[in-house]
């Protein structure tokens, strides 16, 4: 892993895979960091992609800038490390806040990239009350109060029983996120609005959600879906939040297929 400067602030990031294959750059959750993408790291740079990972700010090896943080600063983060790293364009894949990211590439920096993949995510994330009173417990008393009932969201319960291994992997991580990162995440996802900002969207878009995901459900990707013309939905069965890690196969199958299909465009 390496850390370098960008939109003032230090961003921690790996790469892997050959340096001449297309640039595949991946965008974690909250509360998660790069390793959250392990699952797909064999099968695409197999492919022959090279994989750009990185830790938002306030999470992971990234640095924990005072909050509370939005949307756009997290934005600004994933083109401020492009430019660092004298990159032009990328195909972008994000999970969740990753994904909110990723709409907001997508919307405004649509030029930076190949195409755009949006996971488990949503434009909008009412009501703020639930946020707010997120915010509060963990600032009161940690991750720790909070771990138990974000599994849950993120895995199904047959998920959780088929790979404790992983799901311990994914906790781990979790209670490691700085709070104050974590803080200000979080009011990044309670303010976030980007109903009308998607529409904004040319690149070529595919739209993955888990069958069973609680915190953005189908509904959520439908909307995003039917605002970004030309976009693709694909609905992956026996999953939750996490469903790169808890249907990784498919989840990876249905990602190559759409990253080997936007190649032949480059």
């Amino acid at each position: 892993m390496s850390q370098i400067q960008a939109n003032g602030i230090t961003l921690n990031y790996r790469w892997d895979g050959a340096e001449e294959g297309p640039l595949v750059m991946l965008s974690h959750s909250l509360g998660a960091d790069l390793t959250m993408w392990e699952p797909q790291v064999a099968p695409l740079t197999a492919a022959g992609f090279r994989l750009l990972r990185y830790d938002h700010r306030g999470h992971g090896g990234s640095a924990v800038p005072a909050g509370p943080y939005s949307i756009e600063h997290l934005a600004a983060d994933a083109v401020g490390l492009l430019d660092a790293l004298g990159l032009t364009r990328v195909h972008f894949c994000g999970l969740s806040m990753g994904g909110m990211v990723g709409q907001v590439l997508g919307a405004r920096h649509g030029h930076r990239l190949h195409s755009l993949v949006l996971c488990s995510t949503s434009s909008h994330m009412p009501p703020p009350e639930v946020w707010n009173e997120r915010i509060q417990l963990v600032g009161a008393k940690g991750l720790a109060a909070v771990v138990d009932a974000t599994i849950d969201r993120w895995f199904t319960q047959p998920g959780q029983q088929r790979l404790p291994e992983a799901v311990r992997k994914i906790r781990a991580t979790y209670l490691a996120t700085p709070v104050a990162g974590f803080l200000g995440c979080c009011a990044a996802i309670r303010d976030l609005d980007l109903r009308a900002t998607i529409r904004a969207i040319t690149t070529p878009t595919l739209i993955l959600v888990g069958e069973h995901d609680q915190g953005t459900p189908v509904a959520h990707a439908r909307f995003i879906h039917e605002r970004i013309p030309g976009s693709s939905l694909v609905v992956i069965p026996d999953a939750a939040h996490l469903q790169n890690v808890e249907q990784s196969e498919l989840f990876t199958q249905t990602l190559l297929a759409f990253l080997e299909a936007q190649k032949q465009r480059e």
